[in-house]
């Protein structure tokens, strides 16, 4: 079993300053060569999860283990773990005699796990509004200062990963375990990789003006409202989403047509 602990997203909010901008060759190498309670199979797997939810490894592209083995200067039996551990996050599928490809993103899919998101953050956020205490409150209040603050000053947006996730704290807040893991460990990377491929450009400025709704309702113990107010949050991003993928497509087969008209 791998160590790599997941932890949900926010959307389309988090600064990328704190996201290192290093090859994934240099960074395992890095890596394996300071002791970690990790294992080298956990190593690649961010490395891989990475690139998939950048799309640098191109949705529905076919996955040589061989490659990425040579690729990140390791034996295939930590690449193998790497990707069991991606198909059970759905970033990696495999299909009799095709062999192992990258998740396709499709507009049905997207559908599916922001109506299942919606429901469950709606329920985290009316659960933090009773559960939440005094410090996780201030944590979540300064992390939109920092987040407000960053948008101001022009940054560009990565989802990050931890404490430094809106959507995380308040999960954490809801103090419900079984509400954890489900968003944690369930849907949290296939979302990475549709908001991070499919973000529209406009979008983080409305979202921060969401978070901050949200937290005064949850500051002011309305878990009805803070529900209410998730529940619009995600289904905007849901639309917005949506429309970029839909673009996306459209532009493809466009090239597509004309490369084979030429």
């Amino acid at each position: 079993m791998l160590k790599q602990e997941t932890i949900f997203p926010t959307d389309d909010t988090q600064s990328s300053v704190a996201h290192a901008a290093t090859s994934p060759t240099n960074k395992v190498k890095s890596l394996a060569s300071e002791k970690s309670s990790t294992t080298l199979a956990d190593q690649i797997l961010v490395q891989i999860q990475t690139s998939i939810i950048k799309g640098e490894l191109p949705a529905g592209s076919k996955i040589n283990e061989q490659a990425l083995a040579e690729k990140y200067g390791i034996s295939r039996g930590p690449t193998r773990e790497a990707l069991q551990t991606l198909e059970r996050q759905r970033l990696v599928v495999r299909a009799p005699h095709v062999g192992a490809r990258v998740a396709q993103l499709t507009v049905s899919e997207l559908n599916d796990l922001y109506q299942l998101r919606s429901v469950l953050e709606g329920m985290a956020c009316e659960l933090a509004a009773s559960r939440i205490t005094p410090e996780q409150l201030a944590k979540l209040q300064d992390l939109l200062a920092v987040q407000e603050t960053a948008l101001a000053n022009g940054d560009t947006y990565f989802q990050e990963e931890g404490d430094v996730d809106f959507h995380y704290q308040i999960i954490q807040a809801s103090g419900n375990k079984h509400l954890q893991e489900t968003l944690i460990g369930g849907l949290y990377h296939l979302l990475r990789m549709y908001r991070y491929q499919c973000t529209n450009k406009n979008r983080p400025v409305k979202a921060i003006a969401e978070h901050r709704r949200i937290v005064e309702a949850i500051a002011q113990r309305d878990g009805e409202l803070a529900s209410l107010l998730m529940r619009r949050h995600i289904e905007q991003g849901r639309k917005n989403t949506e429309l970029r993928l839909i673009e996306l497509q459209a532009n493809a087969a466009a090239k597509e047509t004309l490369a084979n008209i030429s």
